[in-house]
Formats: structure tokens, sequence, C-alpha cells
């Protein structure tokens, strides 16, 4: 499995890190600053990014205002965000700027309802699944038109999925193991070669957006590697969503005209223009007026808003966590040794490090984030307490040796520095009688040996590719994650068994329970702990009535009011 997370810098695509992030110098990410590095992925995700928060205030808007020919109201909304762009090609998009402005142009063939990302609802299709979860079957509602007013069909759906597939860009994985075919003029059959009930959870990533098949064929488009409707598509979209692109320009801003065809609810603005702003001046635009909505605030840059401004205050999707390196070779005999992560897990004070992280800021139970299906808010295991934690660390033998504690230093996630966080877990862990040498270094540098599973310890996170627990198995005993801890597979039979039920599991109560129950295995015998969900903030002026947060798309910009 893969994700697109920094620290799943471990798969196959390039997605960076939050939309919501506050990043130093590295090369890529989601927040008001730096761009993280791109990282390979597996996903799914972003979302995630699973944000149930709603910014509800007074709406003060101007009721005098004209509407278009299109029924929006004639008024522009500007939104500030730091931008990972690269293309408004779905099949090739894969950062998280990408996926608001896709989420804007295009309709997927199934959707999230505002900020929940824990049901799918219909969107150009409903859907139905088989009772072994290899077959999903996709039924056109046959209300969806392309903004030329031709009608979105079947073809179009198979060609678009399979178009992802076939230019094998960073998005492709989503598809992996799926067969797209047309059964009828109304009907798409998705087959998976094992079991997949996350299949629907994927279908609403924005890189699965549905294009005009006969617009795109017409101008290079195909499904194959020799694809070349990207510059087609960076200049006239091509889709069926609310808004069409107006102007595109990856450095600097991105304008959306309303949809004259869209099927669906009129858009509130007749125009948008999402911005490539930085942090510092995000706060400034917003406070004074000139931008609705500013996405990349961190906790410092929030205190003390005037109140001209609403504060979206909730926990991002993206989770860090802590490692123990089960491999001897690299344990140093200490890390392997499961008295003595008990006792870490014990003697991390987790309230004290969420005061740090600051308001929105949580504490995951387990490794599934607070806002996915089968997520646990707690678990006895992960308690602060160093009285248990002394007692845990003297039956691990442990003597006093330095542990390696490894983590990057040029990055945060969503404003949170990883050095802050590291220094902080060095100093509660010496209270437990524990020593942790840090060593810091660049992300470029931490990824290699990381990956190679040769770091004795650290710190880390991981974001979603798809808000689904099944993204997270990768924390298994020979998966991607595991071996970079040193778990190989069969180390642990239990977590494994814990494993495979919740990957078999068929409906949301069965799933949920077997994700719960994976999850507290995990925390009672495995290497990683689960420390902490950073807060994630959006700020918008009081014109604004309603602003949703999603971890898939940061935000659908046609339901902002």
């Amino acid at each position: 499995m893969r994700s697109k997370c920094l620290d799943g810098i471990t798969g196959n695509t390039a997605r960076t890190t939050s939309a919501y992030h506050q990043t130093t110098p590295a090369s890529r990410t989601r927040g008001s600053t730096v761009k993280l590095p791109a990282r390979p992925v597996r996903v799914t995700a972003l979302v995630a990014l699973g944000l149930a928060s709603v910014l509800a205030v007074s709406a003060c808007t101007d009721n005098s205002v004209s509407t278009s020919s299109t029924g929006a109201a004639d008024k522009t909304l500007v939104i500030d965000k730091s931008f990972d762009l690269k293309t408004s090609d779905p099949a090739r998009a894969f950062e998280l700027t990408g996926s608001i402005v896709d989420k804007a142009i295009y309709e997927t063939a199934l959707d999230f309802e505002g900020s929940d990302v824990t049901k799918v609802v219909p969107g150009i299709t409903s859907f139905e699944e088989n009772a072994d979860n290899t077959v999903l079957t996709l039924t056109m509602t046959g209300t969806h038109t392309f903004s030329d007013g031709s009608p979105v069909t079947a073809d179009d759906i198979v060609f678009s999925l399979q178009r992802v597939q076939g230019i094998a860009g960073n998005p492709s994985f989503l598809l992996d193991g799926v067969t797209v075919a047309k059964t009828s003029d109304t009907t798409v059959t998705l087959t998976s070669a094992a079991s997949n009930p996350a299949l629907p959870f994927i279908l609403p990533n924005p890189s699965l957006g549905i294009v005009n098949s006969k617009v795109l064929k017409a101008n290079g488009g195909t499904t194959g590697a020799d694809d070349a409707a990207e510059a087609f598509l960076n200049k006239t979209s091509a889709g069926s969503g609310p808004y069409q692109l107006e102007s595109f320009d990856v450095t600097t801003k991105v304008a959306f005209a309303p949809n004259p065809s869209y099927a669906g609810e009129k858009p509130a603005y007749s125009r948008v223009v999402l911005e490539n702003v930085e942090g510092p001046t995000q706060k400034i635009n917003v406070q004074a007026g000139s931008t609705q909505v500013a996405l990349d605030l961190n906790a410092d840059q929030v205190q003390g808003m005037d109140s001209s401004v609403k504060v979206l205050k909730d926990a991002s999707p993206y989770l860090i966590y802590s490692w123990y390196n089960q491999d001897p070779a690299v344990s140093g005999g200490v890390t392997d040794n499961a008295d003595f992560v008990k006792a870490v897990r014990q003697g991390i004070d987790y309230s004290k490090l969420l005061s740090i992280a600051g308001e929105g800021s949580t504490q995951p139970g387990g490794m599934v984030p607070s806002m996915f299906l089968g997520a646990i808010t707690s678990d006895p295991a992960n308690v602060f307490d160093l009285t248990a934690a002394k007692a845990s660390l003297a039956a691990s033998g442990y003597s006093g040796q330095a542990v390696t504690f490894s983590y990057p230093n040029d990055i945060t996630v969503n404003g949170l520095q990883m050095q802050t966080l590291a220094e902080a877990i060095q100093s509660q862990l010496k209270d437990v009688g524990i020593t942790l040498t840090l060593a810091p270094s660049p992300i470029s540098t931490f990824l290699d040996a990381f990956r190679a599973g040769k770091l004795q310890s650290g710190i880390m996170y991981w974001g979603p590719d798809y808000p689904d627990p099944a993204d997270y198995l990768v924390f298994n005993p020979g998966e991607s994650l595991g071996l970079r801890a040193g778990w190989a597979a069969g180390s642990d039979a239990t977590v494994t068994a814990a494993a495979d039920a919740a990957s078999a599991a068929s409906g949301d109560d069965a799933r949920k329970t077997a994700y719960e129950a994976w999850q507290n295995a995990a925390n009672a015998t495995g290497p990683f702990i689960p420390v902490i969900q950073p807060g994630q903030y959006a700020v918008t002026t009081s014109e604004i009535s309603n602003l949703e947060l999603n971890p898939v798309w940061t935000v659908n910009i046609a339901d902002i009011k």
C-alpha cells in the first residue's frame, strides 16, 4: 500500500503534505509556506483529510446584488492558499491545491456530503456492491451535464477512469487492481481482483473526476501513455462541475466562472479566485477584507485575530506517530523489547503535547485518524502514567543506554514543528529514565534511511490517501510502514490476524468493529505509537456564512456561501 503523506513517501504518488500545513524549507506542502518533497504514494487521501467540521458564521450578504445568467450572484470570492499546484488535469493531479481546483470543475461518480467522509453518497451515479466487495456497479442518474451542454454518459465514466489508469500518473494507484467496463448505457462495472470495500470511498477523489470524452479525444486525449490532453485541460476545462476554468496559472492564481450547464444548485459566487499566498500575508489579507478565506494559517497566526474574522479550529487528518525499530540489527537490543515500548507509551504526556499543538488538535486512539470510520477515541495502552512507565522500563532490563531518535527538522505539519515535538518527548521520557539522543536531519536525508528501515526510533507523520481505514493497514508487520520499523511479516500473528479480519470485513458496522479491534491489538504489541493530530485552521471574513473543511479536497468552493 502507499500513502500520500510525506512519511507515506512510501507510495507511488507525489501528493504533498497537508493543504493546511505550514512548512519550512523543504520542497513541498499544503501549507502556507514552502513545498515538501514530492513523495510517491499509495493511497488514498487525503483526508482524510475526514474533517467533520463546519464553519457557520453570521452572514452579512448584500441582498441587492444582481444575478448573472448562470444563476450565481454577481460577486467574487477570493481564497488565499499556498500553492502546491502542478496541473488541473484530474488524471495527473494529486496535490492538495489541485484537488481544490478539480473538485470545483469535475464531478465524480460518487461523492461525500460536506465534511462527512464516513458515508459515501451518489454523485454522477448511484452504486451497489456485491457481497464480497469485488464488484461495484455504478448506475447513471441521468441528470448531469458538461459545460458544453452535452450529457454525461457511461462512456465518459469509462474513458475517464481508464485514462487515469493508462496515463499511470500519481493518482493511478487509486484504481490498482480494478477493471473498468461499460455494461449498459446506464451502468458501469468496476471489478477488483480482491475484496475492495474501500473503493466507494476512493471514487470521490477529484483525481477521478469525469471528463467529457468527446472533447478530450478531439484534443489529444487517450486512455494510454500517449495521452496529450493536459495542455488543453490547463486552459479549458471539460467537466460537469459547478465551475469551469476562467484562467489557470500554477504560480499565481486560478480563476473560476460558473458552469452555465451545471445541473445542481448554482453556486453563490459568479467568480472565484484562488490565489497563491503565504501564511503571514494571508492573515493580513483576511483581516483587511481583501480576501474572504485564508486556508493556511497556523496556531500562532490565528492568535489575536480581530473580531472582524471567524476562525475554524479542528483536528487535521494528519497523524503524527512515534516508532521503535523491531529489527535486532537496528534496535540495539532496546527498542525491540515489548516492555520498553510499553514504557514509552505510558511515559508520553499526551495532554502536554496537545497544549503545545494548540486548539483543534487531538490525541488519536490508534493509527486511524479521528474523523474516519473505525477510529478509536482512546485506548488504555496509550495513557500517561509515570509510575507504570517506570515499572515497565524496569521490566525491560533497560540500563540507560542512549536511543537515537530521528525526525525531519525542515518540515512542519499544520504549523507544528517536528523539532518541538521531539524535544518535548525527549524531556518527558527522561523523567521515565529513558535517554533519547535527538537526531534531526533534512527530509531528503531522513527519508532514505527511514524507508530502508535503518532508524532506531523517531517521530514522523502520515496523511490519508483516501478517507478509509484500509489506507492505514500499511502499519502492519511486513507492510511498507511496518518494515520501516523493522516489523517483519509473521512477527506478530495477533496483529496480522486482526488486520486480515479488518480487510475482509464488509459493511460499515462490521468494518468499524474490525478496525477498532485491529488498532487495539496493534497498540498492545506493536512498535507504532499514535501521538497527535495537529489542529488545522480556516479563517474567513464575517460575510462568509458556510465553509466546510474536507480531508480529501480541503474545501468545495461551490459550497462556500
